[in-house]
């Protein structure tokens, strides 16, 4: 694989490389060892994700004063 096993730049990047190598895996026009790399690479791309997404969580959670509510119970709250 060209690129570097290196942190991806910001959660964009990473989908972004995500959807590249999942489109190439699909295409099924790379050998089994190459599918392998993106495999490992897709794994790590995805911890990274799912790290930016539970740190933004946090950080919601942090600004809203765990205060959140599910969209239908403050929906029905307005209602009432």
């Amino acid at each position: 694989m060209t690129k570097t096993a290196s942190s991806p730049k910001n959660f964009e990047s990473a989908i972004s490389e995500l959807e590249t190598i999942v489109q190439e895996m699909e295409g099924g026009s790379i050998s089994l060892e190459q599918a392998l790399e993106r495999y490992q690479r897709g794994t790590d791309l995805l911890k990274f994700c799912r790290g930016t997404l539970q740190a933004a969580e946090q950080r919601i959670l942090q600004l809203e004063g765990d205060a959140l509510t599910p969209l239908d119970t403050a929906k029905q709250e307005n209602a009432g």
